[in-house]
């Protein structure tokens, strides 16, 4: 429906309720949007703020309506400005994905069915009657059988920290906080990979961050990384912690002392300059936060990853990340005006804010894709848009994957691509079926006609048919003639509007999907995801080639119970982006994890085969970097490491990812 520009709710309260961050907190000197309301009272006047380079000369002047907010720990203002607390697990479970009280969990009265948990998500507190019979089906559950995860470690369970003496001495001077605590450190250990997670749930690192920092800002960030190159200590960044590639693992064989860089206290919007449309902001803060406080005053940046909620935007600019809504708004590097990132050789940034420079190769994109091998990226200059006065969702159903992949690829041949636009084949479109709450009388009345429309009158198979889901956003008239358009194509290519209903419910269904592994781990589940890119004259190949892959490799070592399903999520001239869902019941064997990884790497041997992409947007980390060789030529190899040798002479920011 549309809304008025000053009514305009965000996305992300159009899919979560409140989280209740920040309730009833006013101060003078700061607003509720995270920016000084110093800046609020020049808005007129667009203050001219000098940036300097360090030496005192002036290299570029902002309009800027908004001001900075102070630095400051994790009490008052700051702590209301921000969603996730410093000790993020006091928020977040520790073991798994997204908040504490948010989860799928079973009950039995007659029978075992499913509900989700908490108030945060549309889905919260509802029962889900179709879901514990689809799991029991595809991938022969017995809810009889519960695995539930290990407790939480006790303090003499964590590995003993090594600690350079020197190093703490200059860090207790400077006074940026720190923790020696165990659940703050392993906390900040890893990622959201399958390994990961079932490490948790099973086991113990067999290393983890030594100590973890806050700094406040890019100065003290400086000095952290002064003080680690003059103490040969290492530092490993970390944003939201939603990494799905390894990046985040410490390496086994490191002998030196390990710092995790925490950047969650840099969360700042530091101006937004009404007449250019960007944005200074610091890089700890998450999307959700970021959204937030934009959209308070009418702005929004779009970048919305299914991670949105938690990962940052130091994050997205360290992995070339990816959003929903990239049709309108572009992907990071499209969203990126300027960059400032701190390395062992100092800090990197490019200081004319221009559209666009032809100065040689681009200094930013050393850092953009860099995975926290060179530096720490403390500041981005972001480009954001008005928010639209019009959002609205749709759906279309085509009677097979084939006609819902020559309608996406037309859509993007003729560039008219709505802000999303995801298809999903037929094993997902009945995997969200089986996620729909109970409805009413009237619901399976409504339900029951349009099945029989589908089924019975157009033909449709239940077993072949897919969905697509839309996101339109715009002016009325914007949107109205979007709509017309992309239903224009769909109906050419044998497709059926669907309503809104199930494109909303779609698109509230990305932030809620990840939660399903925890449960699925329970009960003897595992269950994972990745991502390729292709040119458009293979993308159905390869989703049948590695669909038959995977079924191939289960089928040889005897997993009976296994889902496979994949989806296709980004469009461009020249290709698309697809997305693969993969879970097998584990139970008899002895090494799921190990299983799991053979088959992905057999799955990611096929997507190559096929002339897809090593990532499209989750990034290389340790999981991928075996494949790098066959990413990029050797040359190429090679001046990625000369890079790194110059930035990094000392593998201050030794990782181990990429190389």
């Amino acid at each position: 429906m549309a809304s008025s520009a000053r009514g305009r709710l965000s996305v992300i309260q159009r899919h979560l309720t409140s989280h209740n961050a920040g309730s009833g907190h006013q101060e003078d000197t700061k607003s509720s949007n995270g920016i000084a309301d110093n800046g609020r009272a020049q808005e007129e006047g667009h203050v001219r703020e000098a940036n300097t380079d360090g030496k005192g000369r002036n290299v570029a002047f902002v309009a800027a309506s908004w001001r900075p907010t102070s630095g400051g720990d994790d009490d008052g203002e700051e702590a209301a400005l921000k969603t996730l607390p410093k000790r993020r697990q006091e928020l977040l479970k520790w073991n798994g994905w997204g908040y504490r009280d948010s989860k799928f969990t079973v009950h039995k009265e007659k029978d075992y069915y499913v509900a989700f948990t908490g108030n945060r998500y549309k889905i919260g507190n509802m029962v889900l009657p179709h879901f514990a019979q689809w799991v029991k089906d595809t991938l022969g559950v017995n809810f009889d059988d519960c695995t539930p995860p290990q407790e939480p470690p006790l303090p003499h369970q964590f590995p003993e920290p090594i600690l350079q003496q020197d190093f703490m001495s200059e860090l207790e001077t400077l006074g940026i906080a720190h923790s020696l605590d165990g659940e703050d450190r392993l906390f900040r250990a890893h990622g959201h990979t399958l390994a990961e997670i079932f490490t948790l749930r099973e086991g113990m690192f067999p290393r983890i961050p030594d100590l973890v920092v806050w700094p406040n800002n890019h100065s003290e960030v400086e000095k952290l990384v002064n003080m680690a190159s003059r103490h040969c200590v290492v530092l490993i960044p970390f944003g939201g912690g939603t990494s799905v590639s390894g990046a985040l693992l410490c390496p086994e064989e490191e002998s030196r002392m390990i710092v995790s860089l925490d950047t969650s206290q840099m969360c700042r919007i530091l101006w937004v300059d009404d007449k250019n449309l960007t944005a200074r902001i610091e890089s700890g803060i998450i999307g959700q936060d970021l959204e937030r406080h934009l959209h308070a005053r009418g702005y929004t940046a779009g970048h919305e990853p299914d991670s949105y909620e938690f990962s940052s935007l130091g994050g997205w600019v360290a992995t070339r990340a990816s959003g929903m809504k990239k049709n309108i708004y572009g992907n990071i590097e499209d969203l990126v005006v300027q960059v400032k990132a701190v390395t062992p050789k100092g800090t990197v940034e490019r200081y004319t804010a221009g559209p666009r420079v032809s100065a040689g190769p681009d200094v930013q994109h050393f850092i953009m894709g860099s995975e926290g091998t060179l530096g720490v990226i403390t500041e981005v200059t972001l480009k954001v848009r008005p928010l639209p006065v019009v959002q609205r969702y749709g759906s279309i159903v085509f009677p097979d994957f084939t006609r819902g992949v020559n309608c996406m690829r037309e859509v993007a041949l003729h560039r008219c691509q709505p802000a999303s636009i995801r298809l999903m084949d037929n094993e997902q479109f009945k995997f969200g079926h089986a996620l729909k709450p109970p409805t009413g009388f009237i619901g399976l009345v409504s339900e029951g006609i349009k099945k029989m429309y589908i089924t019975r009158i157009r033909g449709f198979d239940v077993h072949t048919m897919c969905v697509a889901t839309l996101l339109f956003e715009g002016s009325e008239y914007e949107v109205a003639a979007q709509e017309k358009r992309i239903y224009d194509i769909a109906l050419n290519n044998g497709g059926i509007p669907a309503g809104e209903a199930n494109g909303q419910r779609g698109y509230m269904l990305t932030f809620v999907i990840a939660y399903i592994r925890d449960l699925a781990f329970d009960y003897g589940i595992v269950a994972e995801s990745f991502e390729t890119s292709v040119p458009w004259d293979r993308v159905q190949a390869l989703c049948h080639n590695v669909k038959h892959r995977i079924t191939s490799e289960c089928t040889e070592r005897g997993i009976k119970h296994f889902f496979v399903t994949c989806r296709v999520t980004q469009t461009y001239d020249a290709g698309a982006c697809v997305y693969f869902y993969f879970a097998f019941n584990y139970r008899g064997l002895s090494d799921p994890v190990h299983v799991y990884e053979e088959i992905e790497g057999n799955a990611r041997n096929e997507i190559l085969a096929c002339g897809g992409s090593i990532s499209h947007h989750h990034g290389i980390g340790k999981v991928r970097r075996q494949w790098m060789n066959q990413t990029i030529s050797e040359p190429s190899l090679g001046a990625l490491k000369a890079v790194k040798e110059y930035f990094d002479p000392d593998n201050i920011f030794a990782n181990g990812n990429l190389l």
